[in-house]
C-alpha cells in the first residue's frame, strides 16, 4: 500500500483532538498578558519588575518538567499523562482568578508551568506514533496551530470578558474548558494505532510497516545521554532558546505594547492583538505543506526567522509615531516567527531513532521554555525601565538573528547507517 494512502481518516480523527488539546493549554498560558494590561498589577500591588517575573515564572516550571514528562509519555502513556495535565491546568488557571496576594499568584503560575510542561513533548511523541515522515511537518503544524489560533480568538474574547466582568472572571471562565475536555480526551484517544478500533487491520499493518521502515534508515543511538551530546541536538537547543525569546516576548507583551502606542481600550487592543496571529495561522499552513512537499526542513526555518528579525527591527526604526506602519511590521514579525514550527519539530524524528527522539524534543523544548522565561522577563523589564518598547524590539530582533545563524550551521542527518539493533533500550 502506498504510504500516501494509509488511513486518511487519521487526519480527521486525530488532528481535531490534537489541535483542541494544545489550544486549551495555550489559552491558559497566554491570557496572563491581558490581565497584565487590564489592571491585575494595581489590584494586587505588583511592581513592574515583579510583573515581569510573575509572567515568566510559568516558563520556569515548564522548563524543569519537560524531560520527565517526555520520558513518561515515551515509556508509559501519552493518554494518561495528558488527561491528568488537562484537569490540573484547568483548575490552576481558574484559581488564578481567585488569588488575593502575590505569593499565591507566583505559586499558581509556577504550578501551571509544571502541569503544562509535558504536553508539547507528549503530543509530538503522539504524532510520531501516528504519522509518517512525509506527513510530519503538517501534523506538527496542526498541533502548534493551537498556539496562534488560540491567541487569535482569546485576544478578542479576553478583551470582552475583562470589559464586561474583570480579569478575575476571565481567568475563571477560561480555565473551565480544559477540565471538560479532559473527559472527552480520555474516551477518544489511543496511544498507538494498534489500539484503535476505528482502523482496519490492514490499515494498522500498513501504517506500522511504514513507521518501522523509516526507523531502519536512522543511525542507532543507545540512550538519552548519547543523544543529548550530539552536535545537532546542542545547536537546536540553543537555536530554540533564542527563537523563543522573540516569540514569547512578543506573545506576553503585545497587548501592553499596543496600548502604549495609542490610547486604546482593552477591546480594541484585543482585536488588534488578534491580527498577527491570523497572519501566523495562514503562514504556518503554507510553510508546513511546502516543507513536506519538498522534504526540506531548514529551508523553511531560517529565512522566515530572518524576516521576523528584520520586521522587529523595522518596527523599532519606524517608531510609535507611525503606529500603523509599526503595527504592520509587528504583524509580519509575528507571522514569520510562527511559520517555521512545523518543519522545525520534524527535524529531530528524522535525525534520531524513536527510543531517544522524544527525550531530545523535550530537551529542545525545555531550552525554548528557558528562552521564553528570559524573553518574557527581559521584555517586561525593558518596557518598564525605559518607558517604551524600543529596547524590547532590539532585544527580540537580535535574538532572532542569532537563531537564524544557528539554524544555518545544523548539519542534515546522514541516515545511511545500519538499522538500530532490536535490543536497544532507553537510558
Amino acid at each position: 500500500m502506498n504510504k500516501q494512502t494509509i488511513a486518511p481518516k487519521r487526519w480527521w480523527y486525530i488532528m481535531p483532538i490534537v489541535f483542541i488539546t494544545y489550544s486549551l493549554a495555550y489559552l491558559d498560558r497566554a491570557n496572563f498578558s491581558f490581565a497584565s494590561a487590564a489592571g491585575i498589577n494595581d489590584d494586587l500591588g505588583i511592581t513592574k519588575g515583579m510583573s515581569s517575573l510573575l509572567g515568566a515564572l510559568f516558563f520556569l516550571g515548564y522548563f524543569f518538567f519537560q524531560i520527565p514528562g517526555a520520558i513518561y509519555a515515551e515509556r508509559r502513556s501519552v493518554k494518561k499523562l495528558v488527561f491528568i495535565c488537562l484537569v490540573l491546568w484547568g483548575v490552576c488557571a481558574s484559581l488564578t482568578g481567585m488569588v488575593s496576594n502575590i505569593p499565591m499568584l507566583a505559586a499558581i503560575r509556577f504550578i501551571l508551568g509544571v502541569v503544562e510542561a509535558a504536553v508539547m513533548p507528549a503530543m509530538l511523541i503522539y504524532i510520531s506514533n501516528w504519522f509518517t515522515k512525509s506527513e510530519r511537518s503538517r501534523a506538527n503544524t496542526f498541533l502548534i496551530l493551537g498556539n496562534p489560533v488560540t491567541v487569535l480568538w482569546m485576544s478578542v474574547v479576553s478583551g470582552y470578558l475583562i470589559e464586561s466582568f474583570g480579569w478575575r472572571e476571565m481567568f475563571i471562565f477560561e480555565g473551565i474548558p480544559a477540565v471538560i475536555w479532559a473527559i472527552a480526551w480520555w474516551f477518544m484517544v489511543q496511544d498507538k494505532p494498534a489500539q484503535a478500533n476505528w482502523l482496519s487491520n490492514d490499515e494498522k499493518a500498513a501504517l506500522q510497516a511504514q513507521l518501522e521502515k523509516e526507523q531502519e534508515n536512522i543511525k542507532a543511538v543507545r540512550n538519552y545521554s548519547e543523544a543529548f551530546k550530539s552536535r545537532n541536538v546542542i545547536i537546536l537547543c540553543i537555536q530554540y532558546f533564542t527563537w523563543s525569546i522573540g516569540v514569547y516576548g512578543f506573545v506576553l507583551w503585545l497587548p501592553s505594547i499596543l496600548r502604549n502606542g495609542t490610547q486604546m481600550g482593552m477591546v480594541e487592543a484585543g482585536w488588534l492583538s488578534a491580527v498577527p496571529y491570523l497572519a501566523a495561522t495562514l503562514a504556518m499552513i503554507v510553510v508546513s505543506w511546502a516543507s513536506d512537499k519538498l522534504q526540506n526542513r531548514k529551508l523553511f526555518v531560517w529565512p522566515l526567522l530572518l524576516v521576523g528579525a528584520l520586521a522587529f527591527l523595522g518596527s523599532w526604526l519606524v517608531g510609535a509615531n507611525n503606529f500603523w506602519l509599526s503595527f504592520t511590521l509587528l504583524t509580519v514579525a509575528g507571522a514569520a516567527m510562527y511559520a517555521p514550527y512545523g518543519p522545525f519539530f520534524a527535524i529531530i524524528p528524522e535525525m534520531l531513532p524513536r527510543n531517544v527522539a522524544g527525550g531530545a524534543m523535550a530537551l529542545i523544548n525545555a531550552m525554548g521554555a528557558l528562552g521564553s522565561f528570559l524573553g518574557s522577563w527581559v521584555v517586561g523589564y525593558l518596557n518598564g525601565a525605559t518607558g517604551s518598547p524600543a529596547a524590547s524590539y532590539i532585544f527580540m530582533g537580535g535574538s532572532l538573528l542569532i537563531s537564524v545563524w544557528l539554524t544555518l550551521i545544523v548539519k542534515p542527518a546522514k541516515n545511511k547507517q545500519p538499522p538500530m539493533p532490536r535490543g536497544a533500550k532507553h537510558a
